[in-house]
């Protein structure tokens, strides 16, 4: 890819991790408003039909073979437990804990679930950065201060459980191989959607003529900021760049979240979330061995 290009990409993906970071506070003031399964659905329900023009200007065929619609029913079901849990936290919660907890946390699950399915083999290097992320885990909670009352809070139990559900979605889309990540994303927006609507909500029962310009500009970006585009850009950024370089943008997004929630959400960040949080982004870093500042070769 030729530099301009690259460079404009590096600053698509920086918007992305912008967005997804800018996603908490959006979830938080949402949850004034509508509940978990309101959220999911109009949240996925305007991402699906934003992605529709999406997947005919990337000419991305809509067929789905049999297997690939089976991973997404069952990654639909994952998606939907990760963001109640998502939602949860974050209404009793802090925006910017549950960011840092969350977002660090996944990469560590997702690595402990593949090394139960005997995927990944925990040595004394993964061993090492395991203890470090637990730690940092056990930091952000704040542990250390030895306040029970503080640590077992609902919306700690919220942030922990949805740490789970995300490392799910991850593998069971990887087992789906025969059709784009973009098509697949679609297709398990709008089967969360059905899901959502056929056992968590009816459409007629919710408050639309209640929601203010504030509602509508968080749900606004939330689906197309933090779904259409974010996803979209990094997706191809994957395809284009590598998913080793795309990666390491990913450790900016508990950052710019928690840089966020302190701005619109007048948040006081405690420094234990901040040391938490940058131990934790170690041990990931050591897991999947993610180089952040890549050596250039000279030109002679």
């Amino acid at each position: 890819m030729h530099q301009t290009n690259k460079n404009l990409f590096f600053f698509l993906l920086f918007l992305s991790m912008l967005a997804w970071g800018g996603s908490w506070v959006n979830v938080k003031v949402l949850s004034a408003y509508i509940n978990e399964f309101e959220m999911v659905f109009l949240r996925f329900f305007i991402t699906a039909l934003s992605m529709i023009p999406i997947m005919f200007w990337l000419k991305k065929s809509f067929k789905i073979d049999l297997k690939s619609f089976g991973l997404v029913v069952l990654t639909s079901i994952a998606l939907i437990a990760y963001m109640k849990y998502f939602f949860l936290g974050t209404k009793f919660g802090t925006a910017s804990l549950g960011s840092a907890m969350v977002t660090t946390l996944i990469p560590i699950n997702t690595f402990l679930i593949l090394a139960l399915m005997r995927v990944k083999k925990i040595n004394r290097r993964s061993a090492f950065a395991l203890g470090l992320g637990a730690i940092g885990v056990l930091t952000m909670l704040n542990v250390w201060k030895f306040d029970l009352a503080q640590v077992m809070v609902i919306q700690n139990l919220y942030f922990l459980l949805a740490s789970i559900p995300w490392p799910i979605v991850t593998i069971l889309s990887s087992k789906s191989t025969k059709i784009s990540p973009i098509v697949f994303t679609f297709y398990m927006y709008v089967v969360t959607v059905v899901i959502v609507c056929l056992f968590f909500v009816r459409v007629e029962e919710i408050a639309f003529a209640s929601f203010d310009a504030i509602f509508w500009i968080n749900i606004l970006l939330l689906a197309f900021a933090a779904s259409t585009f974010a996803n979209t850009v990094y997706f191809l950024g994957i395809e284009r760049l590598g998913a080793g370089e795309v990666s390491s943008f990913i450790f900016l997004v508990p950052f710019l979240a928690i840089m966020l929630s302190a701005i619109f959400l007048h948040e006081t960040i405690d420094s234990s979330v901040i040391i938490g949080t940058i131990l934790t982004i170690v041990a990931v870093k050591i897991l999947n061995d993610i180089k952040i500042f890549k050596s250039k070769r000279k030109e002679l």
